[in-house]
Formats: structure tokens, C-alpha cells, sequence
């Protein structure tokens, strides 16, 4: 549907506000403020905003930019453009162009494409925040939409990307969601630059249209890709308070950008863009409004101030873009690409993002450019493609490798993308364009398994938060990228994992990597493997070793195969796994909807170690995944550190072999009280109170362990040789002081 009228239909309904709003011009002053507890300078300021655009104006540049030579947006896509410039005569200027000359309009060329801009000063109250990569890597509540390009009847590329929702609250929450991400991720907002000097770096924008699955009506709308930040400080000026929290800002500018002006009784229907568009107008007069009453005094109001420096700013909107004959990508994808490549051109290369955001921008835009010569559009390398960058779900893993065998769940996308990913020619291709995103000429196979991390982890980044950022950590230290893995082999799917253990062992080199990286993914995703550090050793690792190291090791034993098989069949993408935690982590935790991965027994029937009770099965620990990984160096460590015991205690004088034993106590006692303190913590909680269960087991055994502390407690002072001989002095001293009285 077009809303070719949607400009008339703003005016006709609410009038010409820009007379009535503004004051006359005036010269930028100077003045003083006060935010945030402190005075400072408002530079700059200016006692006009400029007057909302007729419906003339707007119509104006919607036609100039249907005819201008470069441009790739439909009648809706201008109208979106028109809405949201300040000054749609000066935009229309830069589209028009003299007979054999291009248009004025700035263009960035980025590969496969070039780009059309104009720079112009666009409303506040239109913009929109868009896909932010830092944000997305994380492990929030709500999805991303899915992502599309757009196209015209004849397969070019509009300069317009297409955001998919479920319904409109899920835009709701997504747009709460990244304001409020947005403002998490900057300890030092802009807040008070804005105020003192306006935002004067331009943001980057585009036309943008929101679909829902659910059938709602579409919208169009502009969105920002590059200046978010800013965005969020400016809805903050405009929130109630000094220092207002991240939802009250995401409240404030939702109440904004969703506003829907009600039907009018007994006029025609608008469709819901146009409806949403008169509730953002309203809110914009009502801005402007506000506006004119403050600045009438010498000194104008705290409101007005706010307003007067936030409600403009400038903006570089993107409104063309023509697709090279070299391109490799199809024609859906090169406009979203091409924006994704100025992103990273600023934020890879100069202002960095954080490395999470790094490489899921820079994985995900190289995965999207593999190609194999010879395979049509949209074939099974098209499927596998969406599957990685999020477009398919797992459970949709039978269907793009038209194989029922193969189980719809979170752990098998790994695989077959691990196995995909790894492949000569595509590990290559990917390798090579991660390398131009990023502005690098090498790069490890530890850094490609690190751009992978968030690929793989896309399913259960906000299941699994509490290990997110450790399980990253780990595929920057080699992932599950072994020599085997990165070999020559084919996933073997099977409903249990258990069952792929014996072939393995009798040779079958896909069976045997297929465990590698399901159970490897399962380990570094639930903390059992984690990255080389030396300060580990010792504590939860007898030696240092890569992460691909420890699972290359783990494939070539019997009791390590059985490892990673019991590591991936117990693995839940949904839920937290208990061995990621220590005793301390899992104190206020609801440890009933955690589950365990056990240790092996190669004698036991069913493989799983018992504890000392020989019926729970006892927890596969990290100390003991990395002795298995590497037996012989485990010894050797094991013998050498006795060594260097019985050398020091040897080496050592009296005096501090006395010391360290004493340390060892205090440590020991300590440890006691600890445990203590965490079995009554336990004791406390619901589940626990629930019961009848005695938090010592049974007044016998508190009893019991009451000895035993009495017991040392005795030990340490009827041993005490310090202790008798003062004892001894002090009764003494008491006989003489009773012979004195006598």
C-alpha cells in the first residue's frame, strides 16, 4: 500500500503548527546551567527551532526523490525521508540535479556496492533505534528480528532494510530492550555534551520497514544504525529527573515513537503508518510547544533548554544504492551489507565495540559472502547460511539438510555448523573475508574459532548467562577447532550420543569428531573447559593447556570419549548446568532446575562414576577433564610437584616449615567454617525448610561432628608446648600469691 498521501493527510488533520510554535530568529547565546549538581556553559543556544514542514514541502522532496538519478527507495520509502527532515526543500535541492550531472548527494563505496546519502537535520522525534551489534551479541530476554533486504519489481536492492517482528510487542520490548542495553553499555553517556554543545556528529539512518508474523499491518519508519548512543542521552535530557534510570529513558521514548493518533469518527481508515506517524507529529508539536513557552524569560527553562538542544540533530540518510556486477552477495542482502560495512569501518577499525560485538558483526557479514562457484541462489548453501546468522531455527535442521535423522535441537546445529564452517573451502573464504572486515592480513585458526563463539552460541546466550562470557573466552583460546576437526569428516547424527562412543573407538574418524565437538561444545559452553590461564593451575587445573588442545585429548581415550558423550547428552540449552558453579556461586540458586554431568567409570555398567554412596552419581569436575585429556603430562606435574614438596621441606628451616604448616591449618579451619556457614544457608532455603531433612544429616552425626571439632580443639592444646609451660608459670604464680595471704 502506498501512503502517497499520508503528508496531506498530517496537515488537513492537525494544521499548520510551525507559526504558532517558534519564536522570532535570534542569535546563539551563552548560557548557564545547572545539571547533574554542577554549573556549566550551554554554548550555543538558540531561542528557535525551526517550523514544522508543509505538506507542499514534503510532497516536494517525495518527488524529487522518485526522479533523482542514484535513488532506490518507492513512494513510502520517500515519504518516511520526508517526514523525518527538518528542511524538506533543502533535501530536495541535493536530489535535483542538472541534465548529465549526479545528484548531491555523498557516496561511500564499500565492496559489492556504492552508497547514497544526503546530510540533512532530521526530528528526534522519527528516528528509530535499529539493529545495534552491541547489544545482540548479548544474553538478553528478547530476540532480534529477523533481518531482510528489500527489492523493486525488478530485483535491484532498495536502500531500505526490513525488520521482522512477531507481533508489535515484540517490537515494544525490542526497542525497550536496546535503549536500555544501549545506556547499560556506556558508563559515560553524552548526557551533558549534548546539552552543552547539541549532538554535531551526524547519525547514520535509513528507510526501514517493520513487519509482523502475526499479519499486523506493516510500518514504515527511519531507523538509526550508527548513533544510538546518542539517541538514548537525548530521550534521557527529555526524561523526568537528574539522573534517570535506563527504563524510565526507554519509557520516555516509547511513549513517542508508538504514539497512535485514534481514528476520527466517521472519517475514512488510515492504514497503521499513518496512524503512528499523526501520534509522533502530535508529540512533536506538543515538544515544540513546550519549547515556546520556556524561552519567553532571560533565562529560558530547564525544559527548554533540554528541548532546544535535543528535538534537532543531523543525520547522514542513506537513499540509494547501486549493486556491483562483482558482487557477491544476491541482491536481498547488499544494502544491509553495505550499511553493516560502514558500521565496522567505524567500530572495528577506529572506535572499537567490545570483542563479543566485534566478532559477531564480523562472522556473521563474512558467513553471509561464502560462495560456491557452480551452486544456484538459494540452494542448500543459502539454508545452512541462515541457520548460522540466525534466520532458521534449529528445530528447522532436518529440513535444510533433508535428512530426518538428524535431531532439531540447539547442541546438532553446532555440529553440522562447526563441520560446515570448517570445510577447506569455506574455512577459507571466510577466513579471507573476515580478514578485509576487520583490516587484518592474518589470523589465526584461534581467531577464527573465536568468531565463531557467538555464532555457535546464538540459542542459549540468555539461558546460559552465567558462563557466556568464560565459554567466549574458551573459543578465543581455540574453541573446539582440533586438527581432527578441522579434517576431513561428516557428522554421524544419532538420538544418543552415547551410542557413537564404540565406533569411534574402532576407527570411525566422523564418530569420533562428531563427539569432539558435541561434547566439546557442551564442556566450554557449561564451564568445564575454559581458557589457558596460569592462574588456574592448581586450583581447578593441574597444568595449562588450550581449549582445543584438552578435547583433541579427550578424543583419544576411552574414558574421554565417554567424557564428551556424557557431556552432550546431558547438555540443556535451556537450562544452567550444576558443575559450571562453585560452591559459593550456587549459594541462592535454585539448584532443582540445574542438571549435572557426571564422571566416568569405564568398570561400571552404565560408565557413570558413583560417590561414596555408590548410587548418585558423582560431578565431572574441570581438574579432571584436563588430566584425562593429557594422562602422561598429569603424572608428570603429579611427580614434580611432590618432588619440589620434598625439596622444600627438606630445604626448609624449622622455623618455616612450622609457618606453613600453621597456614595450612588456619586455611583448614577456615574451609570448616565455611562449609559450615553454606550447609546452613542451604538449610534455610524453601525447598530445604520443605523437607524433614537434618542439615547435618541427623542429630547423631551433628553430634558426632561437635566430637570431632572438641576433639581438635583439645589437640591443638594439650600439644601445645607453649601453652603447658605458661599454664605451668601461671599456677605457680597462684600458689605464692596464697602463701602470701596465709
Amino acid at each position: 500500500m502506498s501512503y502517497a498521501s499520508e503528508s496531506h493527510v498530517i496537515d488537513e488533520e492537525d494544521g499548520d503548527h510551525g507559526s504558532s510554535v517558534v519564536t522570532p530568529a535570534s542569535n546563539p547565546e551563552s548560557i548557564s546551567f545547572r545539571f547533574a549538581g554542577e554549573e556549566f556553559t550551554v554554548s550555543g543556544f538558540e531561542r528557535t527551532l525551526p517550523t514544522p514542514a508543509t505538506a507542499g514541502d514534503r510532497s516536494a522532496l517525495v518527488r524529487a526523490g522518485l526522479a533523482a538519478e542514484g535513488a532506490s527507495l518507492d513512494e513510502d520509502g520517500w515519504h518516511v525521508v520526508a517526514r523525518a527532515v527538518v528542511s524538506p526543500d533543502a533535501a530536495a535541492a541535493q536530489l535535483r540535479s542538472s541534465k548529465g550531472q549526479a545528484p548531491a548527494l555523498i557516496e561511500e563505496h564499500v565492496e559489492g556496492a556504492t552508497l547514497r546519502s544526503l546530510h540533512t537535520r532530521v526530528w528526534l522525534t522519527e528516528l528509530f533505534p535499529g539493529h545495534q551489534p552491541r547489544t545482540s551479541q548479548g544474553a538478553l530476554p528478547v530476540n532480534d528480528p529477523e533481518v531482510h533486504g528489500d527489492v523493486d519489481e525488478d530485483g535491484r536492492p532498495y536502500a531500505r532494510v526490513v525488520y521482522r517482528y512477531r507481533d508489535r510487542d515484540h517490537l515494544r520490548d525490542h526497542l525497550t530492550q536496546t535503549i536500555e542495553q544501549t545506556r547499560h553499555a556506556n558508563p559515560n553517556p553524552y548526557d551533558r555534551s549534548i546539552l552543552a554543545r547539541r549532538i554535531t556528529r551526524a547519525v547514520i539512518a535509513h528507510p526501514c520497514r517493520l513487519e509482523f508474523a502475526d499479519g499486523s499491518e506493516h510500518i514504515d519508519v527511519l531507523a538509526v544504525r550508527d548513533g544510538i548512543t546518542r539517541l538514548t542521552s537525548a530521550w534521557a535530557l527529555l526524561t523526568e529527573g537528574e539522573a534517570p534510570y535506563a527504563d524510565d529513558i526507554a519509557a520516555t521514548a516509547l511513549k513517542v515513537l508508538t504514539a497512535e493518533k485514534p481514528q476520527r469518527r466517521g472519517a475514512s481508515e488510515k492504514a497503521l503508518s499513518q496512524r503512528m506517524a499523526l501520534g509522533r507529529q502530535e508529540a512533536l508539536v506538543g515538544f515544540l510547544a513546550e519549547f515556546q513557552r520556556g524561552v519567553n524569560e532571560a533565562q529560558p527553562t530547564d525544559r527548554a533548554v533540554r528541548l532546544g538542544q535535543t528535538l534537532v540533530l543531523p543525520a547522514q540518510v542513506t537513499v540509494g544504492v547501486h549493486r556491483h556486477s562483482s558482487a557477491g552477495l544476491s541482491a536481498e542482502e547488499v544494502f544491509d551489507d553495505a550499511i553493516r560495512s560502514i558500521l565496522a569501518s567505524i567500530h572495528v577499525e577506529f572506535r572499537h565495540w567490545d570483542a563479543a560485538a566485534q566478532n559477531v558483526e564480523v562472522g556473521t557479514r563474512a558467513i553471509s559472502r561464502i560462495r560456491l562457484p557452480g551452486l544456484p541462489q538459494h540452494n542448500l548453501l543459502e539454508e545452512i547460511i541462515g541457520l548460522a546468522i540466525g534466520r532458521r531455527k534449529p528445530a528447522e535442521l532436518p529440513a535444510v539438510f533433508q535428512n530426518n535423522r538428524i535431531p532439531g535441537t540447539a547442541l546438532w546445529r553446532a555440529v553440522y555448523l562447526v563441520n560446515f564452517l570448517t570445510r577447506p573451502e569455506i574455512f577459507e573464504q571466510v577466513k579471507r573475508f573476515a580478514k578485509d572486515i576487520k583490516g587484518t592480513s592474518k589470523m589465526r585458526t584461534a581467531g577464527y574459532a573465536e568468531l565463531l563463539g557467538p555464532v555457535i552460541d546464538l540459542p542459549w546466550r540468555g539461558y546460559k548467562a552465567g558462563s557466556l562470557q568464560q565459554a567466549r573466552n574458551a573459543w578465543a583460546n581455540g574453541g573446539v577447532l582440533t586438527k581432527g576437526v578441522m579434517g576431513n569428516w561428516q557428522p554421524v547424527p544419532t538420538a544418543d550420543f552415547a551410542e557413537l562412543v564404540q565406533p569411534a573407538l574402532n576407527g570411525n574418524e566422523s564418530a569420533r569428531q562428531t563427539l569432539a565437538v558435541a561434547g566439546g561444545v557442551a564442556l566450554i559452553t557449561d564451564k568445564l573447559i575454559t581458557r589457558n590461564v596460569g592462574s588456574a593451575v592448581g586450583r581447578t587445573v593441574p597444568f595449562r593447556a588450550n581449549a582445543d588442545q584438552i578435547i583433541a585429548g579427550l578424543t583419544e581415550s576411552e574414558e574421554g570419549l565417554w567424557t564428551l558423550a556424557f557431556a552432550a547428552k546431558a547438555f540443556d540449552p535451556e537450562r544452567e548446568c550444576l558443575n559450571a558453579f562453585t560452591d559459593t556461586q550456587l549459594l541462592g540458586r535454585n539448584t532443582a532446575t540445574m542438571y549435572s554431568v557426571p564422571a566416568v567409570d569405564l568398570t561400571a555398567e552404565d560408565k557413570i562414576r558413583k560417590d561414596a554412596g555408590g548410587v548418585a552419581p558423582e560431578a565431572l569436575s574441570q581438574w579432571s577433564i584436563v588430566v584425562l585429556s593429557d594422562p602422561g603430562k598429569a603424572r608428570e606435574v603429579e611427580d614434580e610437584q611432590n618432588s619440589e614438596k620434598e625439596k622444600a621441606s627438606a630445604d626448609q628451616s624449622i622455623h618455616a616449615q612450622l609457618a606453613a604448616e600453621r597456614r595450612a591449618l588456619r586455611n583448614a579451619v577456615n574451609d570448616a567454617r565455611q562449609a559450615v556457614k553454606r550447609l546452613m544457608a542451604l538449610a534455610e532455603a524453601p525447598e530445604a525448610r520443605a523437607t524433614t531433612s537434618h542439615p547435618f544429616g541427623s542429630a547423631e552425626e551433628q553430634n558426632r561432628i561437635i566430637d570431632e571439632v572438641r576433639k581438635l580443639g583439645g589437640d591443638i592444646l594439650v600439644n601445645s608446648p607453649a601453652v603447658d609451660r605458661r599454664d605451668d608459670e601461671e599456677h605457680e604464680d597462684d600458689d605464692e600469691e596464697y602463701e602470701d595471704v596465709e
